[in-house]
């Protein structure tokens, strides 16, 4: 008997999501539950499980097809023998023998291998039935084969070569070449999203500079403690959305949205955190920053962080928000003017911390300094209200007291 797999509901007013990826092939044993596809929606990836136990086979859509919630996707035949030939038909391609690997591995299972985690595998020449997974259900992350490839020793070295090698003949003929990739469906959100903001907002950003002593001086005296105490790791975030909601608190335009000839105001904060996911920047909202602790803060964000990597993430995760923090510092960036969260009217800007020169009391000291930026729609807020959130968030991450007291 034929068991239909249907496109689920995929989240509120997302009618319609992109094919990404066949995790199980025709031919291949499936459980109730397990993950048989990967869809692309404007804003998450979405694994599709299998509702019963059985063998898949049919697929009836394919990789980059658009399918509407309800869309019939696959057939899986219940009490049906798994096929051999499937499975060893992939590895009659020298390419794909690292994957063909993985389903044959004890493990197989929990090893179904994301486009991500299979380039990683091919470019590093590692067999990943070998590697412990740490991403949802033991599945491997690209970070699980870059580790293990760094771990590989020196007489593991030329099982990269072959893959290499195709490389010399193209050097030796001065040949040219170039890929067309399609873009993901987020990808393709993500630009639009973004070009959006430019075409419909009054975009501007002010800057300001942070003497991080004092946020440092603290997490190192506390950071044991404080780990100790919430099992989580004090970071540099929680500091900077604990002194946004004073700011946010304190000039209420740079927390609220225009709708039409109205202006929306949040009497909450949300704050959505950029994170880097497999498939591009995503932003899921940590919620009620107002009445949340630090700890809880760092949680959430931890939490997001490996969700996206793993992705996991839902539609619910991303929902909302008031407020963006983007953290470009992570990266390397010194400076940088980021974009608004449409439909969210100002952003926070991060960038890394450095050794500066600076006065202090008529002398010249070497501080960790770090440039913020706070981009905002001039349409909501005026330049006074701007820079007064901006130097209200310097004032409290040079003087953390203030986060204790509200001031």
């Amino acid at each position: 008997m034929a068991t239909e797999v249907k496109v689920p509901t995929l989240g509120e007013s997302v009618a319609e999501a992109t094919l990404g990826e066949w995790l199980k092939q025709p031919g291949e044993a499936v459980k109730a539950d397990e993950p048989i596809a990967s869809l692309e929606t404007d804003k998450v990836a979405i694994e599709v499980p299998s509702p019963v136990d059985g063998v898949m086979s049919e697929q009836k859509v394919a990789v980059g097809d658009t399918v509407e919630v309800g869309a019939l996707l696959a057939l899986i035949e219940e009490g049906g023998k798994a096929s051999a030939a499937p499975a060893a038909a992939p590895a009659a391609a020298p390419a794909a023998a690292p994957a063909a690997a993985a389903k044959d591995a004890p493990s197989g299972d929990a090893t179904a291998l994301s486009p991500a985690v299979r380039r990683a595998v091919l470019e590093h020449g590692v067999d990943p039935s070998t590697i412990k997974g740490t991403g949802k259900d033991g599945r491997l992350t690209k970070e699980d084969v870059l580790a293990a490839a760094k771990s590989k020793d020196g007489s593991a070295a030329p099982a990269a070569s072959p893959a290499a090698a195709p490389a010399a003949p193209a050097a030796a003929t001065g040949e040219r070449k170039t890929e067309r990739v399609k873009m993901t469906r987020l990808r393709q959100t993500i630009a639009k999203r973004l070009k959006s903001a430019q075409d419909n907002a009054a975009l501007l950003t002010t800057f300001n500079d942070v003497d991080m002593s004092a946020v440092i001086e603290a997490r190192e005296k506390y950071k044991d403690l404080f780990a100790k105490k919430h099992g989580i790791r004090l970071g540099f975030m929680s500091f900077f959305a604990k002194a946004s909601v004073l700011a946010l608190k304190d000039v209420p335009a740079v927390n609220a949205q225009i709708d039409g000839d109205e202006i929306v105001y949040h009497d909450y904060v949300d704050i959505s955190v950029a994170v880097s996911a497999p498939n591009g920047l995503v932003v899921p909202v940590v919620r009620d920053c107002d009445k949340k602790g630090f700890a809880r803060i760092e949680q959430d964000i931890a939490n997001y962080g490996k969700a996206a990597k793993e992705g996991t993430l839902t539609m619910d995760d991303m929902a909302g928000g008031t407020f963006t923090i983007s953290n470009g510092g992570v990266f390397g960036s010194l400076m940088s003017t980021p974009i608004i969260n449409p439909p969210q009217s100002a952003v926070l800007g991060l960038h890394r911390i450095e050794d500066r020169p600076v006065v202090v009391n008529g002398e010249i000291v070497i501080r960790p300094m770090m440039y913020i930026a706070l981009s905002y729609d001039h349409r909501l807020i005026d330049g006074r209200e701007a820079v007064t959130a901006l130097k209200i968030i310097k004032d409290a991450i040079e003087d953390p007291t203030r986060l204790l007291i509200d001031l």
